[in-house]
């Protein structure tokens, strides 16, 4: 396996575990502040041993800040949209990262899409509006608005390693550490802290974001940007359908179409340009 297969696969593992958020957030009966500050929290002791075990000291300057805000906003504002419109709204608008990721990119790193990029980035995002196009019209517009800004600090966080200077696991560190400031004083208003509760919050905090962030930026040091935006696609189709199975927010079969789309076209799209690295490569 390649490197850049290999990167490829973390990335496709994290999208995994990232889809199981939608779920988790709404099994536990806190605001969304409240869950992101604890979620992050127990993440810091996971990140922090990751760190302390590969022997990398956070670092910190312009470029490791900005990734953290793109990291700290990404958590804070997809955790309230969950709790203000549908898990299916909330990732839908979220994933429209993939377009954002093309737009800074040609915008702060002059680079010019293919276009390979733009037609599997046009299908993607139409296979998740078809998945989710029943509910898009039923959530609430500030949750709404809120998970569309999710999705431009999400295309941050896929930009990372194209900053100068920077280092992705600093910034993820360091934003969960914003993120864990700012939220944990809202666990005072809670008052549910029963075993079921407490059990997918550290599942959101290890699994969730821990882990799928580490599997995250280690893929991203050999996924292009929009490729690893792209494989991501299997995040807004399994979220929604956890949520379907255990949480009864029911999908239709427009849906399922829709994540026929994005599956194909995530697949197709990988085995086109594993194609044409090869016979670049041979050449």
């Amino acid at each position: 396996m390649s490197a850049r297969q290999k990167g490829t696969l973390c990335v496709f593992l994290a999208a995994v575990l990232y889809s199981i958020g939608g779920l988790c957030i709404k099994l536990i009966p806190w605001s969304g502040m409240a869950i992101n500050g604890g979620r992050t929290a127990i993440a810091l002791v996971v990140i922090g041993g990751y760190l302390a075990v590969t022997r990398h000291r956070p670092r910190m300057n312009l470029w490791v800040l900005v990734g953290a805000v793109a990291v700290c906003g990404t958590n804070i504002l997809f955790s309230i949209a969950n709790k203000l419109t549908t898990a299916g709204n909330a990732i839908v608008l979220q994933f429209t990262a993939p377009i954002f990721v093309i737009l800074f990119s040609v915008v702060f790193f002059g680079k010019k899409p293919q276009k390979l990029d733009m037609l599997a980035c046009g299908l993607v995002l139409g296979g998740v509006l078809l998945f989710f196009i029943d509910s898009l019209s039923a959530g609430g517009m500030l949750g709404n608005i809120l998970a569309l800004v999710s999705g431009i600090s999400y295309a941050g966080v896929f930009l990372l390693n194209d900053m100068p200077d920077s280092d992705p696991i600093s910034s993820v560190f360091w934003g969960d550490v914003i993120s864990a400031v700012v939220g944990l004083p809202f666990l005072g208003y809670e008052t549910d802290f029963s075993g079921n509760t407490l059990t997918a919050l550290v599942v959101l905090g290890v699994f969730q974001v821990a882990l799928a962030y580490i599997l995250m930026v280690e893929g991203l040091k050999t996924t292009p940007p929009v490729t690893a935006s792209l494989v991501s696609g299997i995040e807004p189709v399994l979220n929604p359908i956890l949520v379907a199975v255990f949480y009864h927010e029911m999908i239709g079969p427009v849906a399922l179409v829709g994540a026929i789309v994005v599956v194909g076209s995530v697949v197709l799209y990988n085995v086109i340009l594993a194609r044409k690295s090869s016979i670049e490569y041979q050449s």
